[in-house]
């Protein structure tokens, strides 16, 4: 069954809706995107973000802009993409094991839960802001001359949400907020990655994502050759590399040479000719080649042609 739309949350931060919506909302002054939209399901409160793609890191941004403005809410009601939710494969259903995107791993650190929506009429407080912004939204940006998705987004922050979520809010029916608080700056940022399972060479070399990283020495007696670590990304690019829990040091090196070129610096290249001696066997006629040591066969004498006119026998 699905959620009426009438039927809302008594508490706001008990449930957030969250989806993305793809538009011209530049309206060709430049490149189209997707706008991340949160409402709080109790007091309609809005939060949102315009990038290129409902990605998982355009999702982690939206709700950590939540989480710093209102706290970690209790649950997300979102719709079944890869992004947020996916189904058990059918080894993962023989095996019992339930599958948790990497989404969904950032709000099990943050515990918050993940409700997964049948179809679109049933998130249908969010879709409906999805017209809403299609409409005010991209008339007020046309307004002020908008071209980039970061003037969009310091003119969402700034003057849009503020304007609409005043003109738009309603009292939730009880008063109490169940957001939490928000961690502190640095652990809320820890909570927001992206993990990894890999194995350590025997080389103690970790690849990742076609990239080759070798653990350092005075790491090594920790993190045996074959043991299992982990690989926390983070969206700007930071790595760590971890075992049981420990993080453990490593550099960068270049990956191994592929076979090909491998083979190719391998080929033999043709030797230079050496200049042989004049008195060499190979230069002299075949008379004259024998076997070191052995005589060489005598020529035969040459035979003196005599002229016609100087025969002794007249006829």
């Amino acid at each position: 069954m699905h959620r009426k739309w009438g039927e809302r949350k008594e508490h706001t931060g008990e449930l957030v809706q969250l989806d993305g919506s793809f538009h011209d909302w530049l309206e060709g002054r430049g490149p189209r995107g997707c706008l991340m939209n949160m409402v709080d399901d109790a007091s309609g409160d809005r939060l949102a973000r315009l990038g290129q793609e409902e990605t998982i890191w355009a999702a982690a941004g939206v709700l950590h802009a939540w989480v710093k403005k209102y706290g970690i809410p209790v649950a997300l009601y979102t719709d079944w993409k890869n992004v947020y939710v996916r189904e058990a494969s059918s080894k993962e259903q023989l095996q019992g094991v339930v599958p948790v995107t990497q989404f969904g791993q950032m709000c099990q650190r943050l515990g918050i839960g993940i409700i997964a929506a049948n179809s679109p009429q049933a998130k249908g407080r969010v879709e409906r802001n999805h017209g809403t912004h299609q409409d005010r939204l991209v008339k007020k940006m046309r307004l002020k001359k908008i071209k980039t998705q970061e003037e969009a987004n310091r003119f969402l922050e700034k003057e849009y949400l503020p304007e609409h979520n005043r003109r738009f809010r309603r009292s939730p029916a009880q008063p109490e907020d169940y957001h939490r608080a928000a961690r502190r700056a640095a652990e809320l940022e820890e909570a927001f990655h992206l993990e990894t399972e890999r194995v350590i060479g025997n080389d103690w070399v970790v690849r990742h994502d076609n990239r080759y990283f070798q653990v350092k020495a005075q790491a090594r007696q920790y993190a045996p050759a074959k043991g299992k670590v982990t690989v926390w990304e983070w969206e700007d690019g930071r790595l760590q590399i971890r075992y049981r829990g420990r993080a453990v040091a490593w550099e960068e090196i270049p990956g191994p040479v592929p076979v090909q070129a491998v083979r190719a610096s391998e080929t033999k290249k043709p030797k230079p000719r050496t200049a042989q001696a004049a008195d060499h066997p190979w230069r002299q006629g075949y008379r004259k080649m024998r076997p070191w040591g052995k005589p060489a066969i005598p020529e035969p004498p040459a035979i003196a042609m005599v002229a016609a006119s100087a025969s002794p026998y007249r006829g």
